[in-house]
């Protein structure tokens, strides 16, 4: 096949085979915000590329490296969105749902775009669902969305596989004299420094703490620690955050080296990590950005959230084999018709039962071949039950019912017992 009509690398299809599982934890993410009052909100994928400039900053990464930008007809530059926080931040001040400190607690899902090296859980083209929550600034919010995640963990099967970190920030004045403290530190020991702590010490000084070079991180063991430059209020702020999570019971690790790669973070930084997936550890990561509306031109407005990557933690679900057994079937009943007669009855029959049983997945293969060609097709749909059509069930005004897993016999059920019968044996177990 032509390249030019393959998949951007990086960039993937996700086939029937795989879309059960993203709805499946797509669905359970959504009933648990749901639960908890959050509310869907959607933006374009694409915003002009002064927002991510001014919300991200110039001199991280995402910005000087992996934005896919473009200028339109127009003139004007584009990004496809490498993050969702700016471009949530920009929809709640253009339509001013954030106005007077009313409250808001939203929540998005959809593909997010970096141009990286493609690997395993990484990908140029990713999804994420995500989570803001605006005009709250205290403790007790870090703390629900941690307390969320952990529930979500536990309904997917994933609490023994994940660890949480922690750090604080604190605010942008406190940050900055960490950071001349950070850079005094780093400087005399320059030469040792790897060649991108080099230059990250130039730009944005902070992220040389999350280095994965080892000569680099033996450096740092000796260097100023956030937390001995914390304001009081930042200092408070974390604590209070610590106690609401040891009310609750739920572990956690005091990362100092946690700063995220994004320069909105301050106060409480978090991240969910694992080491079931390699070197893509992090599926779940957020904090507070309390002066980034204010960055974005909108009034001083407190603001939190975290990103889950669903890539990422469907890859996990699969690894650690927590994925629901149901969901390797798509189908759990199967109608076989012969003969015309048959086929009109069968049309007419399965929207009844579709009636009657609305949450039953049932897939009529009418005049689809013979016997033994519809059989199979059944079979490999991975139905439970086979329901048979033909000449003589339709004078009898019966189905013939034949479980296609497990043990038992055929057995013909009436039409107007049917629905009740598959209630008992599909839906209820």
């Amino acid at each position: 096949m032509s390249k030019s009509l393959q998949a951007i690398r990086g960039m993937n299809d996700i086939l029937p085979e795989q879309t059960p599982l993203w709805r499946y934890f797509e669905g359970t993410v959504a009933r648990l915000l749901d639960n908890y009052g959050y509310r869907q909100i959607r933006m374009p994928i694409v915003e002009f590329t002064e927002l991510f400039k001014r919300s991200i900053g110039e001199v991280t990464d995402i910005v000087e490296k992996e934005m896919y930008t473009f200028d339109d007809r127009n003139g004007d530059s584009l990004t496809l969105r490498p993050e969702g926080t700016a471009a949530c931040v920009r929809a709640v001040l253009e339509h001013g749902i954030t106005g007077g400190g009313q409250v808001q607690k939203l929540w998005y899902v959809g593909p997010m775009f970096r141009h990286e090296r493609p690997q395993k859980g990484r990908y140029r083209q990713f999804h994420q669902i995500g989570l803001e929550v605006f005009n709250l600034d205290g403790p007790d919010i870090d703390a629900e969305l941690i307390v969320m995640t952990w529930r979500l963990w536990g309904e997917l099967g994933l609490r023994d596989a994940v660890k949480l970190e922690l750090n604080s920030l604190g605010t942008s004045e406190s940050r900055g004299r960490y950071r001349e403290a950070l850079v005094e530190f780093l400087s005399a020991h320059l030469d040792k420094l790897d060649e991108d702590s080099q230059r990250r010490l130039k730009t944005n000084p902070l992220r040389v703490l999350d280095t994965k070079n080892a000569e680099t991180q033996a450096i740092l063991v000796d260097a100023p620690k956030m937390a001995d430059y914390l304001d009081d209020e930042s200092r408070a702020h974390f604590e209070g955050l610590k106690a609401r999570l040891d009310a609750v019971g739920i572990p956690y690790v005091i990362n100092p080296k946690l700063v995220r790669g994004l320069d909105y973070y301050s106060k409480t930084v978090f991240e969910w990590v694992t080491d079931k997936l390699g070197a893509q550890g992090t599926v779940c990561a957020g904090g507070r950005y309390d002066g980034l509306v204010e960055q974005m031109g909108g009034k001083p407005t407190p603001g939190v959230g975290f990103a889950m990557g669903i890539e990422r933690l469907v890859l996990m679900l699969e690894a650690l084999d927590k994925v629901p057994a149901e969901l390797s079937r798509q189908v759990d009943v199967y109608l076989c018709a012969f003969g015309e007669a048959a086929e009109l009855a069968a049309l007419a029959l399965s929207e009844r039962i579709r009636d009657q049983l609305p949450n039953l997945r049932l897939q009529i293969n009418a005049g689809a071949g013979s016997f033994k060609s519809q059989f199979k097709k059944a079979d490999k749909s991975g139905a439970l039950y086979a329901l048979i059509l033909g000449d003589d069930e339709l004078a009898q005004q019966v189905v013939g019912f034949k479980p296609l897993r497990g043990q038992g016999e055929q057995q013909s059920i009436a039409w107007d017992a049917l629905a009740a019968h598959l209630a008992t044996c599909v839906v209820q177990g």
